[in-house]
């Protein structure tokens, strides 16, 4: 299955690296977070990708036709360092797409900058390619294809420490609690779709704000929960996050390092659920309910 990540934006919230180079690009460890995600998605067999390029594509490809497979893989040098053996390589599989999708597009006309290239596909994954997970991407896999949809996203509990506050209308505060705590669910960027979602889409539309409000309406979004890990890096306070994760060896994303646990019955409460929940969709400030059907 094809996997199209978006790595066009400017990366404003992170400057002190999106500058110089586009943000897929900041490394964590000593790999860029695009390849932390890639590596994730071969794992479970998906090794073809669409890169929908922008602000400093040329590093983007510059990087993968200078790839080094010496620094993520065990090997033997000899001769001086005339000949190296790997016993192991990481991208020997992948099939790369690269795709200018412009400077200043948004998500919706990135995907639409690609949809020949996912001719023939019956469905699709795609990512905003600045959050990673331990996601068991089979179950999720296996969710959508039951469910029948056109279109499915990740809900995952947010990672920032803000506080939802409520109040009465004379501005008394009833409650407040972290919203990592509470009931919240966001959407975590991991996509599937089918080609249909190209419908949905018109000219200058962002991929979730107003094509998401047309699915909704006619019952073709669903969510998949992940209550696991994910974080996104968004800012140099995430970024730093990530680095002291590294430098732990604790790394949940890296599930080809260590396969995740089975969930027990997660795919059965999910469908089941999936009609009752209530998802906040932070990208785009959009609410999406999904009742149950009397």
């Amino acid at each position: 299955m094809k996997v199209v990540l978006f790595c066009g934006g400017l990366g404003t919230r992170l400057r002190e690296y999106s500058e110089t180079i586009p943000k897929p690009m900041v490394d964590i460890g000593y790999r860029p977070i695009i390849w932390h995600l890639m590596k994730y998605y071969a794992h479970f067999g998906h090794k073809d990708f669409i890169l929908c390029l922008g602000y400093r594509g040329d590093y983007i490809k510059r990087y993968f036709l200078e790839y080094d497979e010496c620094l993520s893989n065990d090997f033997v040098m000899s001769e001086g360092g005339r000949s190296v053996q790997l016993h192991n390589t990481d991208i020997s599989e992948w099939t790369i797409t690269f795709v200018d999708t412009g400077l200043h597009s948004n998500i919706g006309q990135r995907l639409k900058a690609v949809q020949k290239y996912l001719e023939g596909e019956e469905m699709f994954m795609a990512n905003y390619t600045d959050g990673l997970s331990d996601l068991n991407l089979d179950h999720y896999l296996e969710f959508f294809k039951a469910q029948n949809k056109v279109a499915s996203f990740l809900s995952v509990r947010p990672s920032q420490s803000f506080h939802h506050v409520t109040e009465a209308e004379n501005g008394l505060v009833t409650s407040i609690e972290a919203i990592d705590r509470g009931d919240f669910w966001i959407n975590g960027g991991y996509f599937i779709l089918r080609p249909a979602i190209f419908d949905y889409i018109q000219d200058g539309e962002e991929m979730v704000m107003q094509p998401f409000q047309r699915l909704i309406a006619e019952q073709q979004l669903v969510t998949y929960r992940n209550p696991n890990f994910w974080a996104c890096m968004d800012t140099f306070k995430e970024k730093t996050m990530f680095d002291d994760m590294v430098a732990r060896a604790e790394m949940p994303w890296a599930v080809w390092e260590t396969p995740p646990a089975m969930p027990t019955k997660r795919i059965r409460t999910q469908i089941e659920k999936t009609n009752g929940n209530q998802v906040m969709l932070d990208r785009s400030n959009l609410v999406a309910h999904y009742r149950r059907q009397e």
